[in-house]
């Protein structure tokens, strides 16, 4: 409750009401349990009738703001929560309500929410005065149950403390080192697809499940300093679990709705058979990267000190002795989770993308097929697998607007810690914030009139023949896929040149097709999009030219 002047005003007059008129009615008739009973319920229908009524509508300092059409009383635009794709209904708010930066929405019982829909209001929740905000206590404790007390759900100085730490392994320099693995991997998962396609009549695979392989293996070579080896064993325990987190279904959806309406201890003891699955699923994936971190530290224990020069993140985290036993498996569940997702999501939705374009497709083959030499003589030390990739201009602005129409977190959200403003709107404490990228990197406004078409050209600047970074927007902040500021992705590079590595060489070696070009994809997922069902496609291996 919001203790304003009003506020107190109200409660001093009921509490006068029953001081001087019912208060001695009830003393009259001896009935001193039902006084308290009646003045305590009193008191919650005038508790309730302020934050439900008066607040909103006549006290609320953001009352006056652009207001969302389709108001449902009591729930609001709570239904958005169970629209898909995630982020949809927000892209429609923006184009139905003129606002300068702010457009005002209501959620349960009223609540003030703000969905932020320019470059200048974005900055300052991003960048400019971006600790005046954190995620919402009801998303973090969410993701705590599955990643721990890790980076993402990390906040204040302790966040500002560990990505300071971690900082390192993703340095520039540092990713065009691990181009050779980014290569490498892409190959064997190409070869994997390949084996399956000889064993299957149909020629259709879910290619979902081999990106997910292959994601997880880079992201273990580069977290852990191992080869998890998924790719080789498709029943691998670690796929397995982060299969069942991650299938988006209705179920999993209402899952998370519900733990923002319902403190999550209340949840965990309800008799939900997914509330065993969580807890096994999460206690199998804490066990794993128990294990990990307890067999890293024994090799790095047995190493000679200066010969210690391996780059991965948990060598980091480890020398730097910044970090528990259990804050180390905490962080490795983020990244594992976080570093393998982001692309496994992005090289399902480019597939479909593709899939559905096959004047793209060819065109990027063809690209792929006149940069690059044989696969595996590009696989051979030498190379310089960075650059060739880097520099082709149409392969990049593929990965770009891939990233641009499927971004991984469709919806982000933030609470103001303390009064504060945005986009000269002052914005009280308490107030949550809508950062999101899935509107936002569709919105006409900012894209133009085929904001939600996919155009690759528009990345690449026709005068110079080169890809660009801003794809004709005028704003860094029209491209939210990996948000900015210090709460941006720390993996962004990381994933950009994965990207780049596994399209280039999944795309020279297969021609794709939906395997029914009728069905109609839906994007689900809870905290990511994917596509409710897979994404089943018709591969036809071709003839690498060079």
């Amino acid at each position: 409750m919001k203790f304003t002047p009003v506020n107190m005003a109200l409660l001093s007059l009921a509490e006068s009401i029953f001081t001087f008129y019912i208060f001695p009615h009830v003393f009259a008739a001896g009935t001193l349990s039902s006084f308290f009973f009646i003045f305590s319920l009193f008191n919650l229908v005038i508790f309730l009738m302020y934050q439900i009524i008066v607040y909103p509508f006549f006290v609320s300092p953001l009352r006056h703001l652009p207001q969302a059409k389709g108001f449902l009383p009591i729930i609001g635009h709570a239904r958005m929560l169970f629209q898909r794709p995630n982020g949809e209904p927000h892209l429609k708010m923006m184009k139905g309500a003129p606002n300068n930066g702010i457009i005002l929405t209501r959620g349960f019982f009223h609540s003030d929410r703000l969905i932020l829909t320019t470059p200048a209001a974005l900055a300052d929740v991003l960048v400019h005065k971006s600790y005046d905000f954190e995620k919402p206590p009801w998303v973090r404790a969410f993701l705590k149950r599955f990643l721990g007390e890790g980076l993402l759900v990390a906040e204040g100085v302790k966040h500002q403390q560990h990505r300071k730490r971690i900082m390192p392994a993703f340095h520039f320099r540092h990713i065009k080192e691990l181009y050779p693995v980014f290569w490498s991997k892409s190959i064997e998962f190409c070869n994997a697809v390949k084996m399956s396609l000889d064993q299957d009549a149909s020629k259709v695979l879910e290619i979902g499940h081999f990106s997910t392989q292959v994601t997880l293996d880079i992201i273990g070579l580069a977290g852990l300093g191992r080869d998890i080896g998924s790719l080789r064993n498709s029943s691998d325990e670690l796929i397995k679990n982060y299969e069942e987190i991650l299938e988006p279904t209705r179920e999993k959806a209402l899952f998370f709705i519900l733990h923002l309406i319902i403190p999550p201890w209340l949840i965990s003891i309800l008799p939900w058979k997914l509330n065993e699955r969580v807890r096994e699923t999460t206690g199998n994936l804490k066990r794993i990267c128990k294990e990990f971190v307890a067999e890293k530290k024994l090799k790095m224990k047995n190493e000679i000190p200066e010969r210690q020069e391996s780059r991965d993140i948990l060598s980091i985290m480890i020398r730097s002795n910044d970090f528990s036993d259990e804050n180390l498996v905490d962080q490795l569940l983020t990244f594992l989770a976080a570093g393998h997702e982001t692309t496994s999501s992005a090289l399902t939705w480019a597939s479909y993308l593709l899939s559905t374009h096959p004047d793209v497709q060819a065109r990027l083959r063809l690209e792929i097929h006149e940069s690059l030499p044989d696969p595996k003589v590009l696989s051979n030390p030498g190379f310089d697998v960075a650059g060739l990739l880097e520099r082709m201009p149409y392969l990049n602005g593929v990965c770009n607007e891939v990233l641009r129409l499927f971004p991984t977190i469709p919806v982000s959200s933030r609470i103001s810690i303390r009064d504060t403003t945005v986009a000269g709107h002052f914005v009280p404490k308490g107030t949550t914030l809508l950062v999101v990228p899935w509107a936002i990197n569709r919105n006409p406004a900012l894209w133009g009139a085929d904001s939600e078409d996919f155009v690759p050209e528009r990345w690449i600047d026709k005068d110079k023949g080169q890809a660009t970074m801003n794809g004709g927007a005028d704003s860094n902040f029209a491209f939210l896929t990996f948000l900015h500021g210090p709460r941006s992705c720390i993996g962004e590079r990381f994933a950009r040149a994965e990207l780049r590595a596994l399209l280039a060489a999944f795309v020279g070696s297969f021609e794709m097709q939906m395997a029914d070009p009728e069905e109609k994809i839906v994007v689900g997922g809870s905290l990511t999009s994917k596509p409710i069902g897979g994404m089943k496609l018709k591969l036809t291996p071709v003839v690498w030219a060079t």
